[in-house]
This record gives C-alpha cells, structure tokens and sequence, in this order.
C-alpha cells in the first residue's frame, strides 16, 4: 500500500468502523495513507481483523471501544485517545442503529434508542474532538454518514428518518461556525447499499425504484469520504451528498 505523504500524520476516527460501510471506510482512508482510528462497540473481533487486514497492506490503525450512546464513555475514552495521541485531523461519524415499525406500532423504546444513537451519538463523539482539532490550527474534516431517509423520509422509519435529518441539521450549522477554523463539515447520505442493513430488499424492488437499477457498494461511499477527505474538498463545506444511485 502505497502511503500519501501528505496524509501519514494525519488521524481519522471512524464509528461503526467494523460494519460494511465502515469497513469500507477505514480500508479506502488507510490505502489513501491516513492513520484510521477503527471505533467499536461490541464486535472487537470484527475489529481487530479489520486492523490487521489494514497492517498487513501496509496501512496504520489501532482500536477504540466505547459505546456511541453513552455519553461520560465516549467524552471518556475519546479525550483518552486524543491526550495519548494527539487531536484527529478528521472523523467520520457512521456508527448508527435501526428499530423499524410502522408509527402507530412504534414502540417508545424503538424511538428512544435510534434518536439516543443515531443523534445524541453524533454529538456524543464530535463535541470532545472538536475543540482538539480548532486548536490543532489545521485543515480538518467531519463528515456524518447519514442516508437518504433524512431527506425524503421512508415508511417504517420516522425514527430513523428523524435521527438522519436532525444529523444533517446539526451538520449545516456546525458547518458554519467552524468554517473559519478550515474545518469542514458534511454529511454523505447513501440510498440503498449492499450490505446487511439492505439484504431483504428484493432485485426486482431495487430495480423499480433505484435508476440506476442496483444497490451501492460500500467502497462507493467510501470513496466520497475519502474525497471530502482530501485537500481538493477543502471549499465544499454544509453540503448533503446523496449517493444513491439516482434514487432522491
């Protein structure tokens, strides 16, 4: 694997690092020669494999286990992690759950956990990192892995739905304040993705509604990440990008 020069001091968290687009994520930012923080929460096995297929390409990473929706864990052991290595250049917000049901059917637990997850997690990892990466007094990156039911809603999931838009909500003013600091900030929102989360959708379904007639492939959006990533999308800040195939 070939290192970028410009990019082998640079750091990058990565939540949710061990599911299928997370994994995407951490191996296209390692082959692009950024030092890739791989979050956890439960699987560290799925972990620990994905850090060693990472080394064995000659990349760099190293582990981080705490859960997104536990707020004293998090400031914990992210604080932990920056004082033992220093701020991030970037992070990538992608650690996220579904409880789908219809809303009359909707449980107050199935709402609770999706917004203390998927929203509350949002602010749970970037408001102990930020200040770290303002004084680092360097270009830095956050992007939030939303999806496409944030901006065009889906049935059976007004949770998920709410947790996504108010993701992009926080994302365009966080934008704003911290533009003069050359940090941006973006969410990439993806539409239907091969991986497990998309696995009972049917190829005739798929068909019907993407127009470009097939599901994404994480390495797809990993490879918007690793765009906005990079010192060419250092001007393109407060930006939803839908990566769905046509499909919004």
């Amino acid at each position: 694997m070939a290192a970028n020069q410009n990019n082998n001091e640079k750091s990058v968290l990565v939540t949710g690092a061990s599911g299928g687009i997370g994994s995407a994520i951490v191996e296209r930012l390692a082959a692009d020669g950024y030092i890739v923080v791989i979050h956890y929460r439960r699987n560290v096995s799925a972990a620990e494999s994905l850090a060693r297929k990472v080394s064995s390409a000659g990349g760099e990473a190293r582990l981080l286990g705490f859960n997104i929706a536990d707020r004293a864990q998090t400031k914990a052991a992210v604080e932990s992690d920056i004082e033992e290595y220093g701020a991030y250049y970037g992070v990538i917000s992608n650690a996220g759950i579904t409880r789908d049901a219809a809303f009359p059917m909707m449980s107050d637990e199935d709402w609770d956990v999706v917004i203390r997850t998927n929203l509350d997690g949002f602010y749970n990892v970037v408001k102990p990192l930020v200040m770290p990466m303002i004084r680092r007094k360097k270009q830095g990156r956050i992007i939030a892995v939303t999806s496409v039911s944030g901006i065009v809603g889906n049935r059976g999931q007004v949770n998920y739905s709410a947790s996504k838009a108010g993701i992009a909500g926080a994302v365009k003013s966080l934008a704003i304040e911290l533009a003069k600091r050359k940090i941006t900030v973006n969410c990439i929102a993806p539409g239907v993705v091969d991986t497990a989360m998309a696995e009972n959708l049917s190829a005739e379904w798929i068909k019907s509604v993407i127009p470009m007639q097939r599901a994404g492939m994480p390495e797809e959006i990993a490879a918007t990440v690793a765009f906005l990533c990079s010192k060419g999308a250092a001007y393109i800040t407060k930006q939803v990008i839908a990566v769905d195939g046509g499909l919004t």
